[in-house]
């Protein structure tokens, strides 16, 4: 065998600990790891889980191990099989590994997990149907092929879209479910109960086309090893070595895949953070993590804590976080000995009275650190919801701060804004050509590219604009009878939306387009895991409208903020979801709309139960250990969501934070540690007595769906049922229900609304 036949195989059998040929001396590499470091290394023999915390070297880990077992010799490069998440980081470990072994590390079996199975299906593909030359299908065809295999069937696609079925399709495959092994309980009553047959048919067309979705590039795999031993021996026989980054993201299939490699050597090492395990929304499972020690007894566990990122402090606070969660295996960041040991800034918490308000204080605070030297590259804002962008965005613009988005494109980029921004772009300026090739077809109504072009044609030799050109069209023969009630629709409503311009208010009018046009219900019906977000951006977009008083206003305000590019180069403030900011660091870092609903989200809140809000907490330890120096979190009093005010309660995860860690901020400076604050509460939105700063040091509350069940708290000031009461934002009201601190209101003109006691007066 030799390196360049990658797929031969060698039987002869793994070397020993004890017949390790030609012993090398400890490299420089090797001596400096830390103790942990060292021996998540050095132990080769069976399997390994190295518990690795933010910011504690696991990158190095991985790449010295890999240097490790080459330089010892246990086994040739193509011998050991590493696996990342993404492309990226097969990329930057190959070539770290090079820069310690040399030339060796190009036979290494090192790629994603779909890149890996790929690798497998194009030399045994024939074995489950496919060609070695099979195409692999992006998201856009594997819709289009479905829609096919549901008209054949004859399922309706407005009651039963094509992404929402495709979308279980996956997950079906992510949990390695083939056709065969799913179940009419699992299919329920989607695409009227003929779900399974649609999944079987999907499949069968695939494999006429000589094709895979990226699905089935380890379902496959699955299939052709249990039921292809010989194929299964073979990848048994040759890896020697498993090694496995992020581990606690991996989805079933995964899990089953890396199970079964791994079997005969049983030298699988798996490097993962079970409280950094924040992407159940897209099928990873973090009990593959788990129980790890259930699944291999004999496995030996590495705890890296030794964090080289963050101050005692943030650690501190993070570390006292995350012990509420109660699904984890446990471990404690702590500052590496040989790092600076200054304690740090104690974490900040600012109330403010409203999400504008947070914006102005936060970029302030962003400005006075860059007068004080501070790049705006060491500085990031990390939000909950890509929702919580616009304030932010509308500062920046406002003050000048440079800033740019990571993870995707600024608030008014984004496809569904822009989208909308079309229609009112259309019902401004109806000889818009642009904004209405836009939205002819979006949501689709049948329009397709050959009556466009037909309509561009007829605008250019008469002169018109594409919407006077198609009205035309619509009183001819030249288009389907289809295609014309579809135009004739769409122009017609367009002429009506124009004609309340003067009657309804840009937010009132836009959030009617968006109902009456389907863009909504587009992003409703859409189950791909950001429609969601784009839902939540749209409904953001509706209420940013309120502060113009015309549509034209507001599309000037657009048109500057577009080509308003940062002129100073690289240095901008960074912007992005915690989602997003998995695997970076700052110096300083800002966590906004720490407010229950918000941060824990009403989703996890609504849907997920105990584990969801666990999983939420992990995301916020992640927000807090992205930082290297400083940390602020804050809330608000009153937030304006979708179009809403409503009155917000401090998010839990500010309940859990360890008081000698954290200090309250005021317009006045700092207010000392939470175990300090007295009865005047914050002076900012949260005074008058805000019970919540009183009873900080006490248990958070807790939500059982709509139930809050509030433990050790203080009364709220003699508020009852019945009473009569003013409140600054939503008027007089009547008290309807008191819970502690939380009050139920039935307000005159607000309607049903809940509060916090000091937020209002006696009427």
């Amino acid at each position: 065998m030799t390196p360049s036949d990658p797929f031969a195989l060698d039987d002869t059998p793994p070397p020993s600990s004890q017949s390790v040929p030609r012993p090398m001396a400890d490299p420089e590499w090797l001596a400096g790891l830390n103790p942990e470091q060292r021996q998540a290394v050095e132990i080769t023999d069976g399997p390994v889980l190295v518990l690795s915390g933010a910011g504690t070297g696991k990158t190095r880990v991985l790449i010295t191990r890999l240097a490790y077992i080459l330089g010892k010799r246990l086994a040739q490069p193509w011998q050991i099989l590493a696996v990342t998440f993404t492309n990226r980081a097969a990329r930057e470990m190959r070539e770290r590994v090079g820069g310690l072994v040399g030339p060796m590390a190009e036979s290494l079996w090192l790629g994603t997990f779909h890149a890996l199975g790929v690798r497998i299906l194009r030399k045994h593909g024939e074995l489950v149907g496919l060609k070695s030359n099979f195409t692999i299908l992006d998201s856009d065809d594997q819709l289009r092929l479905l829609k096919q295999v549901m008209e054949a069937d004859g399922i309706d696609h407005k009651k039963w879209p094509a992404q929402v079925v495709l979308s279980v399709i996956q997950r079906w495959k992510d949990k390695s479910l083939t056709p065969d092994r799913v179940t009419p309980s699992m299919a329920g009553d989607l695409a009227a109960g003929r779900a399974v047959e649609l999944y079987r048919a999907y499949q069968d067309r695939l494999i006429t086309l000589n094709a895979a979705d990226f699905g089935d590039l380890l379902l496959h795999c699955l299939t052709l090893f249990q039921y292809h031993a010989e194929v299964l021996q073979e990848y048994q026989d040759r890896f020697r070595y498993i090694l496995v980054d992020e581990y606690q993201d991996t989805n079933v299939a995964q899990y089953l895949w890396l199970r079964l490699l791994c079997q005969k050597h049983r030298n699988l090492c798996c490097v993962g953070d079970d409280d950094q395990s924040i992407y159940s929304w897209r099928g990873a499972e973090v009990g593959n993590i788990l129980r790890f020690e259930k699944d291999f007894t004999d496995a030996k566990v590495v705890r890296l804590e030794r964090n080289y990122r963050s101050t005692p402090t943030i650690l501190a606070a993070a570390s006292a976080l995350i012990d509420h969660n109660e699904d984890r295996l446990g471990k404690t960041l702590k500052t590496a000995e040989d790092a600076d040991t200054e304690p740090g800034a104690p974490v900040t918490v600012k109330g403010v009275w409203d999400g504008p308000e947070e914006a102005r204080w936060v970029i302030e605070e962003i400005e006075a650190l860059q007068t004080k030297g501070d790049s705006l590259l060491s500085m990031a804002i990390l939000v909950r919801a890509g929702f919580q962008m616009l304030e932010f965005e509308e500062r920046f613009i406002t003050t000048g701060v440079p800033y740019r988005v990571v993870g995707g494109p600024r608030f008014y980029e984004r496809l569904e804004i822009r989208d909308a921004i079309a229609y009112l772009r259309c019902i401004n300026t109806p000889t818009d050509d642009l904004a209405f090739e836009r939205i002819v077809n979006k949501p689709k109504r049948g329009i397709g590219d050959t009556t466009v072009q037909k309509i561009h044609v007829y605008a250019r030799s008469a002169g018109l604009s594409l919407m006077e050109a198609a009205l035309r069209l619509t009183e001819t023969d030249e288009l389907r009878a289809q295609t014309r009630n579809a135009l004739t629709t769409l122009i017609g409503d367009m002429s009506r939306w124009r004609s309340l311009r003067d009657g309804l208010s840009p937010a009132d009018l836009a959030a009617q387009v968006l109902d009456e046009s389907g863009c909504t219900e587009m992003w409703m019906k859409d189950t791909s895991p950001e429609a969601p977000g784009r839902l939540d951006n749209l409904k953001e977009f509706v209420g940013g409208l309120e502060e113009w008083d015309t549509i034209g206003a507001f599309l000037e305000h657009v048109s500057l903020v577009m080509e308003n590019d940062s002129k100073s180069g690289d240095e901008a403030v960074t912007i992005m979801t915690l989602h997003g900011a998995k695997g970076l660091e700052f110096d300083t870092v800002f966590l906004p709309g720490w407010e229950e609903e918000i941060f824990p989200h009403r989703r996890a809140l609504d849907d997920g139960g105990g584990a969801a809000v666990e999983e939420e907490r992990r995301l916020a330890y992640v927000g807090l250990t992205r930082a290297r120096k400083k940390v602020s979190i804050s809330f608000a009093a009153n937030r304006r969501v979708y179009n809403q005010w409503q009155a917000s309660l401090p998010s839990r995860f500010i309940g859990e934070l360890p008081d000698e860690h954290v200090e309250l901020i005021s317009d006045n400076g700092l207010m000392g540690s939470f175990g300090e604050a007295q009865a005047d509460g914050f002076s900012d939105g949260w005074g008058g007595g805000s019970s919540w700063s009183k009873s900080r040091g006490r248990k958070a509350p807790i939500i059982d769906g709509d139930s809050w069940q509030v433990e050790a708290r203080e009364s709220s000031g003699g508020y009852t049922v019945g009473m009569r009461i003013f409140h600054q934002k939503f008027g007089y009201g009547i008290i309807q229900a008191v819970d502690d601190t939380r009050l139920e209101i039935a307000f005159d003109k607000a309607g049903d609304k809940k509060v916090i006691d000091s937020f209002v007066e006696p009427a």
